[in-house]
């Protein structure tokens, strides 16, 4: 598939200030569909993701529900919502999900870093308590698990029904989507 659209890059503005100036930045671009906040520790981001980010976000987020629906495994995608503790830190995912019934917190946040921010935004993550954060840069996934007062690297997922998914083969097909979508899908399919 050739594209003559052009590439956007992400746009990232980071300022500092308190959960109060970071909650009327929220409520003022509450109207404003695309962008993505985060606070932790005195620092505001604002990220306007590209078209490219995108595209890997959709991508990522469909081979996921495709190998839970076709796994048979019950589960809420909650996508980018707003993960909180109060005062504390907040960010949106790129993905989300809950395994096996709705929860205030998902067991498992997805990012996907093109500009920056990569593990540094495990600190956030942590503050909420998300169990289990992926990240998706430069071709590759990289797994961190929450143990008692950090994040560690891990090979494959530690979420039961997510840990027989080849990563490998996950991979693979988001790197297959550059060229063609419906190619990667088909290949995730039929490796399943």
């Amino acid at each position: 598939m050739t594209s003559t659209l052009q590439k956007t890059a992400d746009q990232r503005i980071v300022l500092q200030g308190t959960w109060e100036k970071f909650k009327l930045i929220q409520q003022a671009s509450a109207d404003s569909p695309g962008i993505r906040l985060a606070y932790f520790d005195g620092t505001i981001e604002i990220l306007m993701p590209g078209r490219e980010h995108e595209i890997f976000k959709s991508i990522i987020g469909y081979l996921i529900v495709t190998f839970l629906s076709e796994q048979g495994i019950e589960f809420e995608a909650t996508g980018s919502m707003t993960q909180e503790a109060e005062e504390v830190a907040s960010t949106q995912a790129d993905e989300s999900y809950c395994i096996g019934r709705s929860k205030p917190i998902p067991d498992l946040s997805i990012e996907v870093v093109f500009t920056s921010g990569g593990t540094n935004k495990l600190a956030r993550y942590q503050a909420i308590g998300v169990p289990e954060v992926w990240f998706w840069q430069d071709g590759v996934f990289s797994l961190h698990r929450l143990r008692d007062s950090s994040y560690e690297r891990i090979d494959r997922s530690e979420i039961p029904e997510l840990a027989t998914l080849n990563l490998e083969l996950l991979s693979r097909c988001v790197l297959m989507a550059e060229t063609s979508q419906l190619e990667a899908i088909r290949a995730f399919r039929k490796s399943l």
